[in-house]
């Protein structure tokens, strides 16, 4: 494996992310940026040739040029919570009683002034256009070559994606699939519910930006940084606050900002950050 060389972290936690946005550390006050749009984008979805599917409900924010995204479980968010973010600026959001709605509000601030840019330290990487199972492969195979772990490793699954596990099986890497859904994998193994329970077992980690929303983000970030494991995250939820985290426990972003690969059939573009490529 290569390393490939990301900017220094900008912050050493998800809490000192949010003080600095807060403070105007990292760019105009957020009190003055305010949100012109805000929509839920909702998604029911089974591949050919798989036998299972699945639901995805996503809340986005809009900031002048950017979108930030936070997905959400299907009918959690409230009715409201669209009009109560339209016209309001970013700072009361970031301190919205919603989880979701914070985590929207400091993605959109960050993608506005940190975009998705070779000086931000992200490397696009094409999606070819392709029915939804071609696209989420390539999306998968983006994601899984950012992992440093030899032949044979563990990598612990923190939110199901059944094409993920696919390529982590080509690779020739094991897993242990992990998603508060529960169930089974498309291959019929179970997946656990308590994820923190399965860390020692690992030697990495892969973890959807969802980790964010759900409260479970920090605690894989902390055990990352303890014991030197990659952690490795692939984010259209908080696509754009997740790289700076990266030095402070994580160690790779496949950074996918609205619109996502499963919106539509033609070419896309996800950015990757740090991480080791084959």
């Amino acid at each position: 494996m290569t390393g490939i060389t990301a900017p220094p972290a900008t912050v050493s936690s998800y809490a000192e992310l949010l003080q600095r946005v807060r403070a105007g550390d990292l760019g105009p006050d957020p009190r003055t940026q305010r949100i012109s749009v805000a929509f839920t984008t909702r998604q029911s979805v089974r591949h050919d040739g798989r036998g299972g599917g699945y639901r995805n409900e996503v809340l986005s924010l809009r900031l002048a040029e950017a979108t930030g995204s936070c997905a959400v479980e299907p009918g959690e968010l409230p009715a409201d919570a669209v009009e109560d973010c339209v016209g309001a600026d970013v700072a009361r959001l970031l301190d919205h009683d919603l989880t979701a709605v914070r985590v929207a509000a400091l993605d959109a601030y960050l993608s506005h002034v940190l975009p998705h840019q070779p000086a931000q330290g992200a490397r696009d990487y094409p999606l070819p256009a392709g029915t939804s199972l071609e696209k989420s492969r390539a999306r998968a195979r983006a994601v899984v070559e950012l992992l440093d772990v030899r032949r044979g490793g563990t990598v612990l699954v923190v939110g199901v994606v059944n094409s993920l596990l696919e390529a982590l099986r080509a690779r020739g890497l094991r897993y242990i699939p992990c998603d508060l859904k529960g169930g089974t994998t498309e291959w019929g193994e179970p997946v656990r519910r308590d994820a923190p329970a399965e860390l020692d077992r690992c030697d990495a980690l892969l973890a959807s930006g969802m980790t964010l929303g759900n409260g479970s983000f920090e605690p894989l970030r902390e055990h990352a940084l303890r014991h030197g494991k990659p952690l490795v995250m692939f984010a259209q939820t908080g696509s754009a606050v997740l790289p700076r985290l990266i030095g402070a426990g994580v160690s790779a972003v496949c950074a996918e900002p609205y619109p996502f690969f499963w919106l539509h059939g033609g070419p896309g573009t996800v950015h990757r950050y740090g991480g080791a490529l084959s």
